[in-house]
């Protein structure tokens, strides 16, 4: 399963030794050799997997893409999740999606983000994301500022402490 959606089992080329995840075929790839790889157990979000599960389903990723990149002759992945309906997932399990990428591939190297967020597994739920969400706007690198070094100091201290409040309640 993926989701509410039955997957044959001639769509699963890899499963994980501890049978936790698998890989899959994409019924609609957004480039040729697009995956996904999938938990086992039907969850929405990755704080709902179990720690094996989390790792199992990281472990299969790097599996995956590395022994895709070698056979396909590809030189780089997109490795991508949408972690929730806000972040632009559309079906409610987790899912990673490995996207094989070729130099020269888009005109702009960020317009796979554009493509990704509007993934969906049917034409129908595309259109419907495309309509609720807004589209996500990346400027080219040329319009983006270097943040001040002050400023990502202070992010990386508020951060820091987000870890120190809150990842003793998921480990």
């Amino acid at each position: 399963m993926f989701g509410r959606f039955l997957i044959d089992e001639k769509h699963v080329f890899y499963r994980s030794t501890t049978n936790l995840s698998a890989a899959i075929v994409n019924l609609r790839p957004i480039v040729p050799g697009h995956v996904l790889v999938i938990s086992r157990r039907v969850v929405s979000r990755l704080s709902d997997l179990t720690p094996e599960e989390y790792d199992d389903l990281w472990r299969t990723v790097r599996v995956v893409q590395s022994s895709l990149e070698e056979g396909m002759e590809y030189s780089a992945s997109n490795v991508a999740i949408q972690d929730g309906t806000s972040a632009g997932q559309s079906v409610p399990h987790v899912h990673v999606h490995i996207l094989p990428r070729f130099g020269g591939d888009f005109e702009r190297n960020d317009d796979i983000y554009d493509k990704i967020h509007e993934w969906a597994p049917t034409e129908e739920i595309t259109q419907k994301k495309i309509a609720e969400q807004p589209k996500i706007d990346v400027p080219d690198d040329k319009d983006r500022n270097d943040r001040s070094i002050e400023d990502m100091s202070n992010d990386a201290t508020r951060y820091n402490q987000f870890i120190n409040k809150f990842s003793l309640k998921s480990n």
